[in-house]
């Protein structure tokens, strides 16, 4: 079975047999600040699509030697280092930092260089324990220098997705955070476009501006008193209305005067009606029931100098009485 490729801000995710990568990150809860900044970080990694293993997903106590174990098992290790997070790895013996150094450093040797990496955060010296000083890890800055002006942003995002995704540093080959962005708006976009939710009407009575070559249908009403209408343009000023969507037949109605009562006697037995603007059109959907529209504008497509798409605006009513 061929698996779905979803695409996300660059990356490639198997939804079917393939494994996404685990993050487990460690961290001192130097303040609720420090907290809530560790916590955004970890959601946007989820955003884009990894596990991530963190405290905040566990109690204290006796879940916490099983859950420091699971470090063995991540694909890759960060660890975000203020002073404080130094402060407790070399001198707290039995605090929670404690605890997460000794599982790392008891796994270490197992795994490449690439498995473990460090962010530092309020520590401007660069500061690390001291049991990993000698071993060079790869290290993200992500020091904020208000006086400068200084503040990581999306490419010391971009640099930590480039090393849990195992690619080089050179972005020589690569797209910058901003295009991909962009480029999954566009998706987003014509996704929001299709949604049937755009094309429907519940109101038993109202007016519509529908861009038919979107969509196969526009629905108004509900229930009993549904019609999903298919339009198409003839020409500047009209439009042929089909019941291939699911009504049961249309007729064109006079331009004079009719009564409600009788508008049922119009209903033909074409695929279609061609009003023009100004005229009405009758419907019958599978149950009998019947609406009447209003043509009120009919848009053609122009592709210069900006693309506006096929349109017509309708206004309806749903003949309950009838």
């Amino acid at each position: 079975m061929v698996s779905n490729i979803v695409k996300l801000a660059g990356v490639f995710f198997e939804n079917e047999g393939c494994m996404k990568t685990t993050v487990f990150i460690s961290y001192a809860w130097t303040s609720d600040e420090h907290r809530a900044w560790v916590r955004l970080l970890a959601s946007h990694l989820r955003l884009i699509g990894y596990t991530v293993l963190i405290d905040s997903s566990v109690e204290y106590g006796s879940s916490l030697n099983g859950f420091m174990r699971e470090v063995a098992g991540a694909g890759r290790v960060l660890m975000i280092i203020d002073e404080n997070y130094v402060d407790r790895a070399d001198n707290r013996p039995g605090s929670g930092v404690d605890y997460e150094n000794h599982w790392i450093r008891g796994v270490i040797h197992q795994k490449p260089e690439t498995w473990r990496s460090v962010l530092f955060v309020d520590n401007e010296g660069y500061k690390v324990p001291v049991w990993l000083a000698d071993k060079r890890p790869k290290s993200f800055d992500f020091n904020s220098r208000p006086k400068l002006g200084q503040f990581p942003g999306s490419e010391q995002l971009d640099d930590l997705w480039r090393w849990i995704e195992g690619l080089p540093a050179d972005k020589a080959h690569a797209l910058s955070p901003d295009v991909l962005f962009e480029r999954l708006a566009r998706i987003e976009r014509i996704g929001v476009m299709r949604d049937p939710a755009n094309y429907a009407s519940a109101g038993l009575q109202g007016r519509v501006t529908f861009q038919h070559d979107a969509h196969t249908a526009y629905s108004v009403g509900h229930g009993e008193y549904k019609f999903s209408i298919m339009f198409s343009n003839l020409n500047v000023d009209s439009v042929a209305v089909y019941i291939d969507a699911g009504l049961k037949a249309v007729g064109l109605l006079p331009d004079a005067g009719f009564d409600p009562r009788t508008v049922a006697s119009f209903l033909s037995s074409d695929r279609t009606a061609m009003p023009a603007v100004g005229q009405k059109v009758v419907l019958m959907n599978e149950v009998g029931s019947l609406c009447v529209i209003t043509i009120e504008v009919v848009q053609q497509a122009i592709s210069s100098p900006t693309f506006i798409p096929a349109a017509v605006t309708f206004a309806y009513k749903v003949l309950v009485e009838c």
